[in-house]
């Protein structure tokens, strides 16, 4: 059950792309992109990141 908990983790990027009106601006740019687009392509990579540290994990506590 204690291994369970890591799939909480998988929340993250959820939650920091709910709220659109947060994001949902033009400023600031990050080489020329807009904050709008850069903000959701580094949530895809911080989901990525997230999703594979729970499959590690929970692979080797045998709960995957």
């Amino acid at each position: 059950m204690k291994g369970r908990l890591w799939y909480w983790l998988l929340a993250i990027p959820y939650v920091g792309t709910l709220w659109v009106p947060f994001y949902a601006k033009l400023t600031p740019p990050l080489f020329g992109i807009p904050f709008f687009y850069w903000y959701q392509i580094l949530w895809i990579v911080i989901g990525s990141l997230i999703t594979g540290l729970v499959l590690l994990i929970t692979r080797r506590q045998g709960d995957g």
